[in-house]
């Protein structure tokens, strides 16, 4: 009885696999396996980009003499907030004050010389009528006063020029910034030609942040605009600084340059930021993560439902109509979220397959139940920096 058993245990033991649909090994066996889905829908879908940058100063100013001299006085302390037009520097005033005051003596001198040759003139005008002197010496009487009035022009000409001269040994702040180090100190000469800034003042807030793109990226959005649902928007930058933390802040582009770089290919896209509280300084290296476009026609599949075969390619498995795995290759070259952002390859209404994958094959009949109590995946809401603003799924 005992070997009857056995088989008979045997038999018992071989029907429960076959009921679980697993052969030997426990892999998958003729069984209907079942499978999680979600529909699609097609959405827009910011396009998004990450590129190095660099920020730059909003307004950058040196502070240079107009005058030659020496240094007298110091009106600021370094590192701090000026304004424009507020003092910064002395230069010695004493040759340019003596130069005015020569320029108004010699105004007064011709004033009172053109005068008199005026007075002279007029009383030529009548003797020369009555022909009592020659008509020359009437002439050279009106060309000589005319000579004294040019005179007293070219005098107040020179008046002028020494007295800016003179207001030029105050040397004021150009705009309203932060000023660095004086590169200059009190006693040292300066001259109007010299090619080193007394200072420089470097206007911080707001920030720019110019951002390098390459060409052949920027040509190819260009072509792509009014193309398969992809229109332009207005693009909102975020910032990762040096430290990997995010700037806060949000700011706008401003423009593209008209011109390639011919070293690195490149075009300089030019940012705005606010910098209330100074975080951003010239000179430090961002990532900027902007919108240029948004894809009207983008498809957002959950990461789980996209895998990539030995090639690299994008596949997804789809359930049609007789309830069958169908293997699609999309193109899918970014992540949002939990999505990856698919441009071709599906359909409006295509069921997804995201839970069950290790249990199919092309081709496959499959139990389709819709993900998580048949929720069905509505398109997140963009905002205009390319993040999602929402997740919802759908089934």
């Amino acid at each position: 009885m005992a070997p009857a058993l056995i088989a008979l245990a045997a038999c018992s033991g071989g029907g429960d696999d076959a009921a679980k649909g697993k052969g030997k090994g426990g892999q998958p066996g003729q069984g209907t396996p079942t499978v999680g889905y979600v529909v699609i829908q097609p959405s827009s879908v910011a396009m998004t980009t990450e590129l190095s940058a660099r920020t730059t100063a909003f307004e950058s100013s040196d502070v240079r003499p107009q005058v030659t001299g020496i240094i007298r006085r110091r009106f600021f302390t370094e590192g701090t907030l000026v304004q424009k037009g507020q003092p910064l520097y002395e230069i010695d005033p004493r040759l340019y004050r003596a130069a005015a005051n020569e320029a108004q003596a010699n105004l007064q001198s011709a004033r009172a010389n053109e005068q008199a040759q005026r007075v002279l003139a007029n009383r030529y005008k009548p003797l020369a009528e009555m022909e009592a002197i020659s008509q020359q010496d009437y002439t050279n009487a009106i060309a000589t006063s005319r000579q004294a009035t040019a005179s007293v022009a070219q005098t107040r000409a020179a008046l002028e020029t020494a007295q800016i001269n003179l207001k030029f040994t105050t040397v004021p702040a150009p705009i309203t910034g932060r000023i660095g180090r004086s590169l200059f100190t009190v006693g040292a000469l300066v001259s109007a030609t010299q090619t080193d800034p007394l200072a420089q003042i470097q206007r911080l807030d707001p920030m720019f942040v110019d951002i390098q793109q390459s060409s052949g990226d920027l040509l190819a959005l260009r072509r792509s605009l009014g193309q398969n649902g992809i229109v332009p928007t207005r693009a909102e930058v975020r910032l990762k600084l040096e430290d990997g933390s995010d700037y806060g802040a949000t700011g706008t582009v401003e423009f593209a340059e008209a011109l390639v770089n011919t070293e690195t290919g490149t075009v300089t896209l030019r940012a705005r930021f606010p910098n209330p509280q100074g975080l951003l300084l010239p000179g430090m290296f961002v990532q900027a993560r902007f919108a240029q476009a948004i894809n009207q026609r983008a498809f957002l599949v959950p990461q789980a439902g996209l895998s990539r075969d030995a090639k690299g390619n994008a596949t997804v498995y789809v359930v049609d109509a007789n309830n069958k795995a169908v293997q699609k290759k999309v193109k899918a070259d970014r992540t949002q979220g939990a999505f990856w952002v698919v441009t071709s390859g599906l359909n409006p209404g295509d069921r997804i397959i995201t839970q069950g994958l290790s249990k199919i094959a092309p081709n496959q009949g499959v139990k389709p139940v819709p993900e998580n109590t048949a929720q069905r995946i509505e398109a997140p809401k963009q905002d205009p920096s390319g993040g999602d603003a929402s997740q919802k799924k759908a089934g």
